[in-house]
Protein backbone atom coordinates (compact mmCIF):
# COMPACT_ATOMS: atom_id res chain seq x y z
CA UNK A 1 0.00 0.00 0.00
CA UNK A 2 2.22 2.52 0.93
CA UNK A 3 4.45 1.58 -2.03
CA UNK A 4 1.07 2.61 -4.47
CA UNK A 5 0.83 5.56 -2.36
CA UNK A 6 4.90 6.58 -3.28
CA UNK A 7 4.40 6.07 -6.31
CA UNK A 8 0.95 8.09 -6.65
CA UNK A 9 2.80 11.21 -4.78
CA UNK A 10 5.84 11.14 -7.34
CA UNK A 11 3.29 11.03 -10.38
CA UNK A 12 1.43 13.72 -8.77
CA UNK A 13 4.46 15.88 -8.35
CA UNK A 14 5.65 15.35 -11.48
CA UNK A 15 2.04 16.60 -13.36
CA UNK A 16 2.33 19.79 -10.97
CA UNK A 17 5.67 20.70 -12.13
CA UNK A 18 4.77 20.06 -15.72
CA UNK A 19 1.35 22.27 -15.47
CA UNK A 20 3.09 24.88 -14.42
CA UNK A 21 5.88 24.68 -17.21
CA UNK A 22 3.38 24.67 -19.46
CA UNK A 23 1.42 28.05 -18.20
CA UNK A 24 4.97 29.33 -18.45
CA UNK A 25 5.78 28.03 -22.08
CA UNK A 26 2.39 29.54 -23.23
CA UNK A 27 2.99 32.98 -21.51
CA UNK A 28 6.32 33.01 -23.73
CA UNK A 29 5.16 31.98 -26.51
CA UNK A 30 1.91 34.36 -27.00
CA UNK A 31 4.89 37.33 -26.45
CA UNK A 32 6.39 35.63 -29.29
CA UNK A 33 3.87 35.61 -31.27
CA UNK A 34 2.44 38.95 -30.39
CA UNK A 35 5.62 40.14 -31.22
CA UNK A 36 5.61 39.02 -34.50
CA UNK A 37 2.42 40.30 -35.38
CA UNK A 38 3.16 43.41 -34.26
CA UNK A 39 6.79 44.47 -34.34
CA UNK A 40 8.26 44.49 -38.26
CA UNK A 41 11.10 42.52 -37.33
CA UNK A 42 9.39 40.05 -34.61
CA UNK A 43 10.53 40.53 -30.91
CA UNK A 44 14.21 40.32 -31.37
CA UNK A 45 14.09 43.37 -33.58
CA UNK A 46 11.52 45.05 -30.97
CA UNK A 47 12.94 47.14 -27.60
CA UNK A 48 15.09 44.75 -25.53
CA UNK A 49 12.31 45.71 -22.63
CA UNK A 50 9.82 43.28 -24.66
CA UNK A 51 12.13 40.25 -24.47
CA UNK A 52 12.64 41.00 -20.83
CA UNK A 53 8.87 41.56 -19.67
CA UNK A 54 7.98 38.05 -21.59
CA UNK A 55 10.56 36.22 -19.95
CA UNK A 56 10.13 37.66 -16.16
CA UNK A 57 6.47 36.81 -17.01
CA UNK A 58 6.96 33.36 -17.99
CA UNK A 59 9.52 32.93 -14.97
CA UNK A 60 6.80 34.61 -12.61
CA UNK A 61 4.38 32.25 -13.37
CA UNK A 62 6.06 29.66 -12.33
CA UNK A 63 6.35 31.50 -8.71
CA UNK A 64 3.16 32.98 -8.32
CA UNK A 65 0.33 31.24 -9.80
CA UNK A 66 0.73 28.00 -7.32
CA UNK A 67 -0.01 30.39 -4.61
CA UNK A 68 -3.55 30.84 -6.63
CA UNK A 69 -4.02 27.34 -6.06
CA UNK A 70 -4.05 26.28 -9.76
CA UNK A 71 -2.24 22.98 -9.70
CA UNK A 72 -4.60 21.75 -6.94
CA UNK A 73 -6.97 18.96 -7.28
CA UNK A 74 -10.31 20.30 -8.85
CA UNK A 75 -12.38 16.98 -9.01
CA UNK A 76 -15.90 18.03 -8.37
CA UNK A 77 -15.08 21.96 -7.96
CA UNK A 78 -16.38 24.53 -9.57
CA UNK A 79 -14.41 25.28 -12.97
CA UNK A 80 -16.03 28.60 -13.65
CA UNK A 81 -13.86 29.30 -10.32
CA UNK A 82 -10.84 28.10 -11.59
CA UNK A 83 -11.37 30.51 -14.65
CA UNK A 84 -11.54 33.44 -12.34
CA UNK A 85 -8.83 32.20 -10.60
CA UNK A 86 -6.33 31.95 -13.72
CA UNK A 87 -7.31 35.27 -14.98
CA UNK A 88 -6.04 36.09 -11.52
CA UNK A 89 -3.40 35.32 -11.24
CA UNK A 90 -2.14 35.88 -14.68
CA UNK A 91 -3.33 39.55 -14.17
CA UNK A 92 -1.31 39.89 -11.12
CA UNK A 93 1.97 38.36 -13.11
CA UNK A 94 1.27 40.71 -15.66
CA UNK A 95 0.91 43.74 -13.13
CA UNK A 96 4.01 42.77 -11.59
CA UNK A 97 5.94 42.35 -14.79
CA UNK A 98 4.94 46.06 -15.59
CA UNK A 99 5.94 47.25 -12.51
CA UNK A 100 9.14 45.89 -12.77
CA UNK A 101 9.35 47.99 -16.14
CA UNK A 102 7.84 51.32 -14.57
CA UNK A 103 11.20 50.95 -11.42
CA UNK A 104 13.77 50.11 -14.33
CA UNK A 105 12.35 53.56 -15.72
CA UNK A 106 11.63 51.74 -19.20
CA UNK A 107 7.64 51.59 -19.30
CA UNK A 108 7.45 54.16 -21.72
CA UNK A 109 9.09 51.90 -23.92
CA UNK A 110 6.59 49.29 -23.85
CA UNK A 111 4.21 48.92 -26.69
CA UNK A 112 0.46 49.42 -25.33
CA UNK A 113 -0.81 47.10 -28.22
CA UNK A 114 1.89 44.96 -27.93
CA UNK A 115 0.96 44.79 -24.26
CA UNK A 116 -2.42 44.57 -24.30
CA UNK A 117 -2.33 41.60 -27.36
CA UNK A 118 -0.27 39.70 -25.19
CA UNK A 119 -2.14 39.89 -21.87
CA UNK A 120 -5.03 39.38 -23.85
CA UNK A 121 -4.16 36.76 -25.98
CA UNK A 122 -2.04 35.00 -22.72
CA UNK A 123 -5.56 34.76 -21.08
CA UNK A 124 -7.04 32.85 -23.82
CA UNK A 125 -4.39 30.34 -24.33
CA UNK A 126 -3.89 29.70 -20.59
CA UNK A 127 -7.96 29.45 -19.96
CA UNK A 128 -8.12 27.35 -23.30
CA UNK A 129 -5.51 25.06 -22.34
CA UNK A 130 -7.61 24.13 -19.05
CA UNK A 131 -11.17 23.63 -20.78
CA UNK A 132 -9.26 21.62 -23.17
CA UNK A 133 -7.39 19.48 -20.15
CA UNK A 134 -10.50 19.44 -18.10
CA UNK A 135 -12.49 17.51 -20.96
CA UNK A 136 -9.83 15.09 -22.08
CA UNK A 137 -9.68 14.39 -18.27
CA UNK A 138 -13.53 14.06 -18.44
CA UNK A 139 -13.36 11.68 -21.24
CA UNK A 140 -11.27 9.44 -19.57
CA UNK A 141 -12.80 9.65 -16.30
CA UNK A 142 -16.31 8.97 -17.91
CA UNK A 143 -14.69 5.45 -18.75
CA UNK A 144 -13.95 4.34 -14.89
CA UNK A 145 -10.25 5.29 -15.73
CA UNK A 146 -8.07 7.16 -13.39
CA UNK A 147 -11.09 7.34 -10.74
CA UNK A 148 -10.70 7.61 -7.17
CA UNK A 149 -12.38 5.38 -4.90
CA UNK A 150 -14.75 6.32 -2.13
CA UNK A 151 -16.60 5.35 0.58
CA UNK A 152 -19.64 6.88 1.88
CA UNK A 153 -19.94 7.62 5.75
CA UNK A 154 -23.81 7.60 6.36
CA UNK A 155 -26.50 7.19 4.20
CA UNK A 156 -29.35 9.11 4.90
CA UNK A 157 -30.80 11.82 2.62
CA UNK A 158 -27.96 13.78 2.54
CA UNK A 159 -25.65 10.22 1.81
CA UNK A 160 -27.73 9.37 -0.80
CA UNK A 161 -27.71 12.55 -2.82
CA UNK A 162 -24.18 12.29 -2.98
CA UNK A 163 -23.92 8.76 -4.45
CA UNK A 164 -26.23 10.27 -6.78
CA UNK A 165 -24.34 13.17 -7.24
CA UNK A 166 -21.03 10.87 -8.14
CA UNK A 167 -23.05 8.70 -10.40
CA UNK A 168 -24.45 12.19 -12.11
CA UNK A 169 -21.11 13.88 -12.71
CA UNK A 170 -19.00 10.81 -13.66
CA UNK A 171 -16.74 13.60 -15.39
CA UNK A 172 -15.48 14.45 -11.85
CA UNK A 173 -13.67 10.86 -11.28
CA UNK A 174 -15.03 9.45 -8.21
CA UNK A 175 -16.05 5.92 -7.73
CA UNK A 176 -18.54 4.76 -4.46
CA UNK A 177 -17.12 1.20 -3.86
CA UNK A 178 -18.49 1.62 0.23
CA UNK A 179 -21.19 2.69 2.26
CA UNK A 180 -21.46 2.41 6.07
CA UNK A 181 -24.16 2.96 7.68
CA UNK A 182 -25.63 1.14 11.19
CA UNK A 183 -29.34 0.78 10.20
CA UNK A 184 -30.13 -1.78 7.84
CA UNK A 185 -30.20 0.41 4.62
CA UNK A 186 -30.40 -0.73 1.22
CA UNK A 187 -27.50 -0.10 -0.83
CA UNK A 188 -26.95 0.45 -4.20
CA UNK A 189 -26.19 -3.05 -6.98
CA UNK A 190 -22.10 -3.57 -6.62
CA UNK A 191 -21.18 -1.12 -3.67
CA UNK A 192 -20.20 -2.94 -0.53
CA UNK A 193 -22.50 -2.28 2.66
CA UNK A 194 -20.49 -2.14 5.85
CA UNK A 195 -22.36 -2.40 9.86
CA UNK A 196 -19.38 -1.60 11.71
CA UNK A 197 -16.53 0.56 12.18
CA UNK A 198 -14.10 -2.89 12.00
CA UNK A 199 -15.42 -3.24 9.23
CA UNK A 200 -14.89 -0.39 7.76
CA UNK A 201 -11.31 -0.13 8.57
CA UNK A 202 -10.36 -3.29 6.99
CA UNK A 203 -12.27 -2.29 3.95
CA UNK A 204 -10.74 1.18 3.47
CA UNK A 205 -7.41 -0.63 3.70
CA UNK A 206 -8.20 -3.73 1.45
CA UNK A 207 -9.87 -1.81 -1.31
CA UNK A 208 -8.01 1.33 -2.15
CA UNK A 209 -10.12 3.56 -0.57
CA UNK A 210 -8.69 6.97 -1.42
CA UNK A 211 -11.65 9.30 0.11
CA UNK A 212 -14.03 8.89 3.28
CA UNK A 213 -16.99 11.02 3.04
CA UNK A 214 -18.82 11.88 5.96
CA UNK A 215 -22.35 12.56 5.63
CA UNK A 216 -24.36 11.91 9.09
CA UNK A 217 -26.74 14.23 10.56
CA UNK A 218 -25.62 17.26 12.50
CA UNK A 219 -26.98 15.11 15.36
CA UNK A 220 -24.12 12.35 14.84
CA UNK A 221 -21.09 14.78 14.89
CA UNK A 222 -20.10 13.31 17.80
CA UNK A 223 -18.87 10.25 15.66
CA UNK A 224 -16.61 12.47 13.23
CA UNK A 225 -13.68 12.55 15.87
CA UNK A 226 -14.28 8.46 15.99
CA UNK A 227 -13.56 8.37 11.89
CA UNK A 228 -10.85 10.99 12.08
CA UNK A 229 -9.16 9.18 14.71
CA UNK A 230 -9.67 5.58 13.41
CA UNK A 231 -7.97 6.79 10.36
CA UNK A 232 -5.42 9.68 11.56
CA UNK A 233 -2.44 7.32 10.21
CA UNK A 234 -4.03 6.45 6.74
CA UNK A 235 -3.26 8.86 3.73
CA UNK A 236 -6.61 9.21 2.81
CA UNK A 237 -8.74 12.57 2.62
CA UNK A 238 -11.66 12.76 4.89
CA UNK A 239 -14.38 15.21 3.94
CA UNK A 240 -16.91 16.06 5.84
CA UNK A 241 -20.06 16.98 3.93
CA UNK A 242 -22.58 18.84 7.01
CA UNK A 243 -25.81 18.80 6.49
CA UNK A 244 -26.89 22.91 5.96
CA UNK A 245 -30.18 21.34 3.74
CA UNK A 246 -31.61 20.64 6.73
CA UNK A 247 -31.77 24.21 8.42
CA UNK A 248 -34.28 26.21 5.98
CA UNK A 249 -33.06 29.50 6.06
CA UNK A 250 -31.39 31.81 2.84
CA UNK A 251 -27.90 29.53 2.11
CA UNK A 252 -24.47 29.12 3.86
CA UNK A 253 -20.81 29.75 2.91
CA UNK A 254 -17.39 28.85 4.78
CA UNK A 255 -15.84 31.64 6.33
CA UNK A 256 -12.75 32.50 8.45
CA UNK A 257 -14.04 33.75 12.01
CA UNK A 258 -11.31 35.38 14.49
CA UNK A 259 -9.29 32.88 13.15
CA UNK A 260 -11.43 29.74 13.05
CA UNK A 261 -13.23 28.16 10.29
CA UNK A 262 -16.79 29.10 10.58
CA UNK A 263 -20.28 27.87 8.70
CA UNK A 264 -22.74 30.86 7.90
CA UNK A 265 -26.01 29.29 7.89
CA UNK A 266 -28.18 32.53 7.09
CA UNK A 267 -25.93 33.81 4.82
CA UNK A 268 -27.18 35.34 1.58
CA UNK A 269 -25.55 34.27 -1.47
CA UNK A 270 -25.33 38.50 -2.43
CA UNK A 271 -22.48 38.99 -0.40
CA UNK A 272 -18.82 39.70 -0.36
CA UNK A 273 -16.82 40.19 -3.37
CA UNK A 274 -20.46 39.35 -5.50
CA UNK A 275 -22.49 42.05 -3.10
CA UNK A 276 -19.42 44.93 -4.00
CA UNK A 277 -20.10 43.54 -8.27
CA UNK A 278 -24.00 43.55 -7.87
CA UNK A 279 -23.48 47.15 -6.06
CA UNK A 280 -21.29 48.62 -8.64
CA UNK A 281 -23.83 47.42 -11.77
CA UNK A 282 -26.81 48.81 -9.89
CA UNK A 283 -25.01 52.37 -9.39
CA UNK A 284 -23.94 51.92 -13.39
CA UNK A 285 -27.03 50.91 -14.26
CA UNK A 286 -28.75 53.11 -12.52
CA UNK A 287 -26.95 56.36 -13.17
CA UNK A 288 -27.44 55.49 -17.43
CA UNK A 289 -31.65 54.77 -16.93
CA UNK A 290 -31.60 58.45 -15.21
CA UNK A 291 -29.52 60.13 -17.96
CA UNK A 292 -31.09 58.38 -20.78
CA UNK A 293 -34.97 58.61 -18.82
CA UNK A 294 -34.67 62.04 -17.60
CA UNK A 295 -37.00 63.30 -20.68
CA UNK A 296 -39.69 61.18 -20.13
CA UNK A 297 -39.20 62.01 -16.22
CA UNK A 298 -39.61 65.68 -16.94
CA UNK A 299 -42.66 65.43 -18.95
CA UNK A 300 -43.81 62.69 -16.31
CA UNK A 301 -43.30 65.37 -13.29
CA UNK A 302 -45.16 67.75 -15.53
CA UNK A 303 -48.04 66.07 -15.64
CA UNK A 304 -48.26 65.05 -11.90
CA UNK A 305 -47.93 68.41 -11.26
CA UNK A 306 -50.42 69.72 -13.76
CA UNK A 307 -53.17 66.75 -12.90
CA UNK A 308 -53.41 67.75 -9.20
CA UNK A 309 -52.18 69.91 -6.39
CA UNK A 310 -49.55 68.71 -4.96
CA UNK A 311 -45.82 67.96 -4.76
CA UNK A 312 -44.45 65.57 -7.87
CA UNK A 313 -42.88 63.17 -5.72
CA UNK A 314 -44.10 60.95 -2.82
CA UNK A 315 -42.08 59.51 -0.11
CA UNK A 316 -42.55 56.83 2.10
CA UNK A 317 -40.69 55.25 5.05
CA UNK A 318 -39.48 51.60 3.75
CA UNK A 319 -37.27 48.70 5.64
CA UNK A 320 -34.15 48.33 3.45
CA UNK A 321 -31.53 45.56 3.52
CA UNK A 322 -30.55 44.27 7.17
CA UNK A 323 -33.79 46.48 8.79
CA UNK A 324 -32.28 50.05 8.03
CA UNK A 325 -34.95 52.40 7.03
CA UNK A 326 -35.26 54.71 3.98
CA UNK A 327 -37.60 56.59 2.34
CA UNK A 328 -38.57 55.42 -1.16
CA UNK A 329 -39.39 58.08 -4.39
CA UNK A 330 -42.21 57.00 -6.32
CA UNK A 331 -44.31 59.68 -8.68
CA UNK A 332 -47.23 60.91 -6.99
CA UNK A 333 -50.71 59.35 -8.30
CA UNK A 334 -52.97 59.87 -5.99
CA UNK A 335 -54.67 63.19 -4.88
CA UNK A 336 -53.51 64.96 -1.58
CA UNK A 337 -55.92 63.35 1.40
CA UNK A 338 -55.28 62.27 5.14
CA UNK A 339 -52.55 59.71 5.92
CA UNK A 340 -54.50 57.50 8.49
CA UNK A 341 -52.17 54.45 7.64
CA UNK A 342 -51.67 52.06 4.92
CA UNK A 343 -54.63 51.40 2.37
CA UNK A 344 -53.55 49.19 -0.74
CA UNK A 345 -54.98 51.21 -3.83
CA UNK A 346 -58.39 49.43 -5.63
CA UNK A 347 -59.92 48.96 -8.30
CA UNK A 348 -61.43 52.31 -8.97
CA UNK A 349 -59.93 54.17 -6.32
CA UNK A 350 -61.29 57.71 -5.73
CA UNK A 351 -57.70 58.97 -4.61
CA UNK A 352 -55.70 57.65 -7.91
CA UNK A 353 -55.91 60.77 -10.49
CA UNK A 354 -55.98 60.19 -14.29
CA UNK A 355 -52.54 60.70 -14.55
CA UNK A 356 -51.58 58.94 -12.09
CA UNK A 357 -53.69 55.66 -13.25
CA UNK A 358 -51.53 55.75 -16.18
CA UNK A 359 -48.72 55.69 -14.44
CA UNK A 360 -49.01 52.96 -11.58
CA UNK A 361 -50.80 50.70 -14.84
CA UNK A 362 -47.79 51.45 -16.31
CA UNK A 363 -44.87 51.32 -13.24
CA UNK A 364 -43.88 54.76 -14.53
CA UNK A 365 -44.40 55.93 -11.50
CA UNK A 366 -41.60 53.55 -10.05
CA UNK A 367 -38.60 55.28 -12.06
CA UNK A 368 -37.75 58.10 -9.24
CA UNK A 369 -36.25 54.79 -7.19
CA UNK A 370 -33.20 54.96 -9.71
CA UNK A 371 -32.59 57.64 -7.30
CA UNK A 372 -32.30 55.37 -4.47
CA UNK A 373 -30.84 52.74 -6.15
CA UNK A 374 -27.92 55.56 -7.05
CA UNK A 375 -27.82 56.35 -3.12
CA UNK A 376 -27.29 52.85 -2.59
CA UNK A 377 -30.66 52.29 -0.63
CA UNK A 378 -32.08 49.72 -3.54
CA UNK A 379 -30.76 47.60 -5.83
CA UNK A 380 -32.19 47.54 -9.59
CA UNK A 381 -33.39 43.82 -8.30
CA UNK A 382 -34.56 42.22 -5.97
CA UNK A 383 -37.59 41.96 -3.28
CA UNK A 384 -40.22 45.20 -3.64
CA UNK A 385 -40.01 47.00 -0.67
CA UNK A 386 -43.56 46.91 1.60
CA UNK A 387 -45.08 49.35 3.90
CA UNK A 388 -43.64 49.07 7.41
CA UNK A 389 -47.26 48.42 8.40
CA UNK A 390 -47.43 45.32 6.16
CA UNK A 391 -44.11 44.38 7.49
CA UNK A 392 -45.14 44.28 10.92
CA UNK A 393 -48.14 42.26 10.04
CA UNK A 394 -46.96 39.45 8.09
CA UNK A 395 -43.76 38.84 9.77
CA UNK A 396 -45.86 37.03 12.62
CA UNK A 397 -48.39 35.91 10.02
CA UNK A 398 -45.93 34.36 6.77
CA UNK A 399 -43.04 32.27 7.70
CA UNK A 400 -39.38 33.39 6.88
CA UNK A 401 -40.57 36.88 5.77
CA UNK A 402 -38.49 38.69 6.89
CA UNK A 403 -35.41 36.86 5.29
CA UNK A 404 -36.37 39.35 2.14
CA UNK A 405 -34.73 41.85 3.99
CA UNK A 406 -31.45 39.99 4.15
CA UNK A 407 -30.59 41.90 0.90
CA UNK A 408 -31.46 44.96 -1.22
CA UNK A 409 -35.10 45.84 -2.16
CA UNK A 410 -35.74 45.98 -5.45
CA UNK A 411 -37.21 48.07 -8.06
CA UNK A 412 -38.30 45.21 -9.84
CA UNK A 413 -38.24 41.31 -9.00
CA UNK A 414 -38.56 38.14 -9.56
CA UNK A 415 -42.07 37.63 -8.22
CA UNK A 416 -43.39 40.79 -10.02
CA UNK A 417 -42.31 39.33 -13.69
CA UNK A 418 -44.26 36.11 -12.96
CA UNK A 419 -47.11 38.56 -12.34
CA UNK A 420 -47.48 39.04 -8.46
CA UNK A 421 -47.86 42.47 -7.81
CA UNK A 422 -50.58 44.58 -7.07
CA UNK A 423 -53.18 44.65 -3.83
CA UNK A 424 -52.25 41.74 -1.63
CA UNK A 425 -55.93 41.65 -0.09
CA UNK A 426 -55.27 38.48 1.39
CA UNK A 427 -52.24 36.50 3.34
CA UNK A 428 -52.01 33.66 0.78
CA UNK A 429 -51.16 36.21 -1.94
CA UNK A 430 -48.35 37.95 0.20
CA UNK A 431 -47.22 34.30 1.23
CA UNK A 432 -47.38 33.24 -2.62
CA UNK A 433 -44.82 36.45 -3.78
CA UNK A 434 -42.58 36.02 -0.36
CA UNK A 435 -42.04 32.44 -1.79
CA UNK A 436 -40.48 34.49 -4.82
CA UNK A 437 -38.39 36.52 -3.08
CA UNK A 438 -36.91 33.75 -1.04
CA UNK A 439 -36.83 31.92 -4.32
CA UNK A 440 -34.25 34.80 -6.10
CA UNK A 441 -32.48 35.39 -3.07
CA UNK A 442 -31.10 31.43 -3.05
CA UNK A 443 -30.41 30.91 -6.55
CA UNK A 444 -29.35 34.67 -7.62
CA UNK A 445 -26.90 35.16 -10.17
CA UNK A 446 -25.64 38.22 -12.64
CA UNK A 447 -27.52 35.76 -15.15
CA UNK A 448 -31.30 35.95 -13.27
CA UNK A 449 -30.66 39.83 -12.70
CA UNK A 450 -30.31 40.16 -16.50
CA UNK A 451 -32.81 38.18 -17.07
CA UNK A 452 -35.45 40.07 -14.79
CA UNK A 453 -33.98 43.37 -16.23
CA UNK A 454 -35.00 42.23 -19.78
CA UNK A 455 -38.53 41.08 -18.97
CA UNK A 456 -39.34 44.03 -17.31
CA UNK A 457 -37.50 45.82 -20.01
CA UNK A 458 -39.83 44.24 -22.98
CA UNK A 459 -42.89 43.35 -20.76
CA UNK A 460 -43.11 45.69 -18.17
CA UNK A 461 -45.38 45.02 -14.94
CA UNK A 462 -48.34 45.99 -17.09
CA UNK A 463 -50.90 43.27 -15.95
CA UNK A 464 -54.81 43.08 -14.49
CA UNK A 465 -53.52 43.32 -11.09
CA UNK A 466 -51.80 46.97 -11.86
CA UNK A 467 -54.39 49.81 -10.43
Amino acid sequence: MASNWNVAAERRTTLHYLYRLCDALLIAASGVVMGELHFPGGLPEANPIHGFLTMLCALGALVIFPAFGLYDSWRGRSQAVLALRTGAAWATVFLTGLMGAFLMHQIGHVSRIWSMGWFLTSASALLLGRLIMFRMLANVREQGINAKRVLIFGYGPLGREMYLRVQQFRAAGYRVVGIYDEASQTVPNGVASLRTMDDVSQFVRSEGVREIWLTLPMAACHDLSDVVRQFRNDLIDIRWVPDVASVELLGHRFSDFMGLPVIDLNSPPVSGITGLLKASFDRVFAFAAIVGLSPIMLVIAAMVKLSSPGPVLFRQLRLGIDGRQFHVYKFRTMKLHQDTGVTQACRGDARVTRVGAFLRRTSLDELPQFFNVLRGEMSVVGPRPHAMEHNELYRELIDRYMLRHRVKPGITGWAQINGLRGQTDTVEKMRRRIEFDIYYIQHWSFQLDLRIILRTALHGWAGAAAY
